[in-house]
């Protein structure tokens, strides 16, 4: 493998730089709209992280498992796959999702406590994410499963989804989701796991931290099984023609092509997605509505100015409302 990625200004030559707007929707605390969402939600992906190391796992159960308020994330220790991943200190990122929802919600943060029940987190990060990766694996129309996969390889040759956690230089984590059609979002060679970057918010969060801290995890699913492939190693991001073509999606190649090395691999059933039962996928909550959450996170955004607010709002209300539809339609691949 050559072509190697190696700094931010060559992936910003690649893949683009992230527009102004996209870092103006973040908030540093849960605001109603946040709130409902985590109370509709039965599962959510959580890493806990470090300098020196990151994990993942999943979290679920009846809608609203998790609990929270302005500043504070509640996650029953009893929900969580692993629990034992969470200690004081620990950076947090997670990712919410809401069946029949495509967009998601992530919140990052870091663990104040742990108890014997539950681990609390403060809140420093809240947005909401675009749902290109759920649209392109048609993650809410799978119907459930109960067959077992027959090996890791063919269980991740065959995945749709996939979340990926990185950390940055600091040890702040991150939360990713991915999707593809079964056949493109991942490739298992030997020891080393490959997937693609597609068009998506054009954050490239976990790609930055790539770059400087290339340590990262990644749970793999289909749709549909309560199955999942845990994965963590080191990551590196190539521009190679050869990786990136054999990604390619409706004769789109992409811009780059990720591959995990020294893995560590494993593929269990996830008791969380059994609790969560999310499939088939009950229709969406009435009082959720994505399009108006990323509207409120631009206007309580305290760190610029009403001159660019005004000047946000007015670029990406069409983007969220009409717009969002037209790009989900346009710019999957």
């Amino acid at each position: 493998m050559n072509k190697l990625v190696t700094s931010v200004s060559e992936l910003e030559a690649h893949v683009g730089k992230t527009p102004g707007p996209m870092k103006l929707k973040v908030i540093d605390h849960l605001d109603n709209g946040a709130l409902q969402w985590i109370a509709a939600s039965p599962i959510a992906f959580v890493s806990f992280a470090d300098q020196s190391a990151i994990d993942l796992t999943l979290g679920g159960g009846r809608a609203g498992f998790a609990i929270g308020d302005s500043k504070t994330l509640r996650l029953p220790k009893s929900a969580l796959d692993r629990p034992e991943l969470a200690h004081p200190g620990k950076q947090v990122g997670s990712v919410f999702l809401i069946p029949s929802i495509r967009e998601v919600l992530r919140v990052n943060g870091i663990v104040d406590a742990v108890t014997d029940e539950e681990i609390i987190v403060t809140v420093k990060e809240c947005y909401g994410h675009c749902g290109k990766s759920l649209i392109r694996s048609e993650f809410w129309f799978a119907q459930p499963s109960s067959e077992s996969p027959a090996d890791i390889k063919s269980f991740s040759d065959t995945c749709r989804f996939m979340a990926l956690a990185s950390i940055d230089d600091k040890g702040y984590a991150d939360v990713s989701p991915k999707g593809d059609p079964a056949g493109s979002m991942a490739f298992l060679d030997n020891d080393i796991l490959w997937f693609a970057d597609r068009p998506g918010n054009k954050r490239t969060d976990s790609f930055r931290n790539i770059i400087t801290q290339p340590k990262v995890a990644a749970l793999l699913m289909i749709p549909g099984s309560s199955y999942v492939v845990h994965v963590s190693g080191i990551a590196q991001i190539t521009t190679d023609e050869t990786e990136r073509e054999r990604f390619s999606v409706q004769n789109k190649v992409p811009k780059v092509a990720i591959c995990i090395k020294n893995i560590t691999i494993e593929m269990s059933e996830s008791p969380a997605l059994n609790r969560a039962n999310l499939w088939p996928a009950e229709a969406a909550p009435d009082n959720i509505n994505p399009g108006k959450l990323f509207l409120d996170h631009l206007k309580l955004n305290k760190n610029i100015g009403v001159k660019v607010i005004g000047a946000a709002l007015s670029s990406v209300s069409g983007l969220v409302q009409k717009g969002l539809e037209d790009d989900y339609k346009k710019n999957l691949y």
